[in-house]
């Protein structure tokens, strides 16, 4: 067996790889310890007696298994957490995910004219001070006050 370090070290240089992808044909050994110039271990990588060998990496498999299942809401138990209920789903995001569904629904009813202008700032600014809990409690309060203009 000859000793073929040398061309395995140009040879991952021409593949781009590390030293440990590059494979050589066992059959073609005596055309690859011949090959001592860059030209020649190209003409061998194009005839495929030199190949540089997949990436190996770390598969994702068992990760989405688990996230389906914690989607579905089982591995959350007391014993999975590390921070408090205030770290794991935080206040302020809680409220942002809020008032900007209720900014974004008045918007839409003030466009497609079902809120005047001056119920849209009043409503507005009750939703800037937490009136409401939600866009269906918000409907069903302007419902109520009867403020939704109705295209009849």
């Amino acid at each position: 067996m000859t000793d073929l370090s040398n061309q395995k070290r140009i040879a991952s240089d021409v593949l781009g790889c590390g030293i440990k992808r590059v494979w050589m044909d066992p059959e073609a050994a005596a055309e690859i310890a011949v090959a001592i110039t860059r030209a020649d271990i190209r003409e061998l990588v194009e005839a495929g007696s030199i190949k540089a060998a997949p990436v190996k990496g770390v598969s994702r498999g068992r990760a989405r298994i688990r996230d389906a299942k914690r989607k579905y809401g089982h591995r959350k138990g007391h014993g999975k957490r590390k921070g408090k209920q205030g770290a794991r789903n935080p206040r302020k995001e809680q409220w942002m995910k809020k008032i900007r569904a209720l900014r974004k629904e008045l918007k839409q009813m003030r466009e497609d004219g079902s809120l005047d202008r001056s119920t849209y700032c009043r409503v507005y600014r009750k939703a800037k001070g937490g009136e409401y809990r939600s866009v269906a409690h918000l409907k069903a309060n302007l419902e109520s006050q009867k403020l939704i203009k109705h295209e009849e």
